[in-house]
């Protein structure tokens, strides 16, 4: 086995990097556009008179990183190359993810927002591409593709949380038409999205698999009748797009259904397998920058007459860090090569292992590196903080620890089986 990354991957990661020196970076540091990622990130990234919404200025910025990303050809890699992307295989994204999370804040990559060059966000036209009809990719993937528009998901509900089965947002048919009732939340960008894709239930009962259908309801030019977002919830991380929506006989059209009725699930099922294994890959990146950070600091800095790095207080915890970065990084990249050659369902127990250990990773190396920067750590004037705000919710998006762990738990005992999701 060639545990060496492929030539043509390594040789993509220097492109990048050179991409973000020259066209990135320059932006970052113009008309004080660094008063997104320094002290003043979250005051100057937040309309607080607007419900703690996204700054216009702040998502004008990202719109035009976007941009020059899409004309270099890096925004939608993980696409096929009909769509404008270089086929990016699941070690491709695992690594960029990580790479790009590595070189700290900044333009290039914005965990808070998970804005990147290399966009995750295009899993929604990949979703489109897979399951949609011909009239919907014609009507919705061109501007999703350009990031002229954007498509937000409604799948959890305020009742059971991770329990996407006992759904009681309902849709009944009414002639060729389909009235949907109903309430969700942490339904992230309904406030400001194109579209939203809505799950409910169609048929069956609370728990079964089937029976669950997946709808695309337009939110342009304005939401349709019953379409109401009640809330915006104020997180451990502002600005918030994390909305709490009331559908309440919402009419859609039987056209608008994505892929077949009663098999919503496996649409859902796919948003979050690919999800989970990159939230793995961005938190071990974040994990290795404040475990680098804290090594330069503590060759640095030097109380009582010798450098804090001589202290094995401040070496053991480090190490054992590094240690576990190293490893979650062999998994990562092992789990990756095998879903891109047998199928992502076939390694469902190792995402879901990579999925909570390295998101808890992240929050343990963002915690050192607090310690050992001192005061200095403990501000704004760090990402540290920063850090592990955002990764902290890792811990419980996507399916929680507890969920990944129950995943990891049936697949060893046998009460589910690999290749068949849940």
């Amino acid at each position: 086995m060639d545990l060496e990354l492929p030539k043509k991957l390594t040789d993509y990661l220097a492109e990048l990097d050179d991409f973000i020196e020259r066209e990135i970076k320059p932006l970052e540091n113009e008309d004080d556009n660094n008063r997104f990622f320094d002290h003043r990130r979250e005051n100057a990234r937040t309309d607080w008179e607007n419900g703690g919404q996204h700054a216009k200025e702040w998502r004008a910025l990202l719109a035009e990183v976007v941009r020059r990303a899409d004309a270099a050809g890096h925004y939608r890699y993980a696409l096929p190359p009909a769509y404008g992307g270089r086929d990016g295989s699941n070690l491709d994204m695992a690594v960029i993810r990580e790479h790009l999370n590595a070189r700290g804040l900044g333009l290039h990559n914005d965990a808070a927002t998970e804005h990147a060059i290399v966009s995750v966000r295009v899993l929604t036209a990949q979703l489109l591409i897979e399951f949609g009809s011909e009239a919907q990719k014609r009507k919705y993937l061109p501007p999703l593709l350009d990031s002229s528009a954007a498509m937000a998901m409604a799948i959890t509900e305020p009742g059971h949380g991770s329990d996407a089965t006992h759904m009681e947002t309902i849709a009944q048919r009414e002639g060729e038409h389909w009235i949907i009732n109903g309430i969700k939340t942490w339904n992230s960008g309904a406030n400001w999205a194109d579209s939203n894709m809505v799950f409910a239930r169609t048929s069956g009962k609370a728990g079964d698999a089937h029976g669950i259908t997946a709808f695309l309801v337009p939110l342009k030019p304005l939401p349709p009748q019953g379409h109401v977002v009640e809330e915006l919830l104020w997180t451990f991380v502002m600005p918030t797009d994390h909305a709490t929506v009331s559908l309440t006989e919402v009419r859609v059209h039987n056209d608008d259904i994505v892929g077949r009725e009663g098999e919503g699930l496996a649409i859902a099922q796919r948003f979050f397998n690919e999800n989970r294994i990159r939230q793995a890959a961005a938190s071990l990146g974040a994990a290795q920058y404040c475990v680098d950070q804290s090594v330069d600091y503590a060759k640095q800095r030097a109380p009582f007459g010798k450098p804090l790095a001589t202290n094995q207080g401040i070496q053991f915890p480090l190490v054992e860090l590094q240690t576990q970065c190293e490893m979650v990084r062999a998994l990562l990249y092992k789990t990756a090569w095998l879903m891109d050659k047998y199928g992502a369902a076939s390694q469902s127990d190792k995402v879901s292992m990579l999925n909570f250990w390295a998101n808890r990773l992240c929050c343990e190396a963002a915690d050192r590196a607090m310690q050992v920067h001192g005061g200095l750590g403990y501000s704004r004037h760090k990402p540290f903080e920063h850090i592990y705000r955002h990764h902290r919710r890792y811990r419980i998006t996507e399916g929680t620890e507890e969920i990944q762990m129950r995943r990891v738990a049936g697949y060893m005992f046998g009460f589910m089986k690999l290749g068949s999701e849940a």
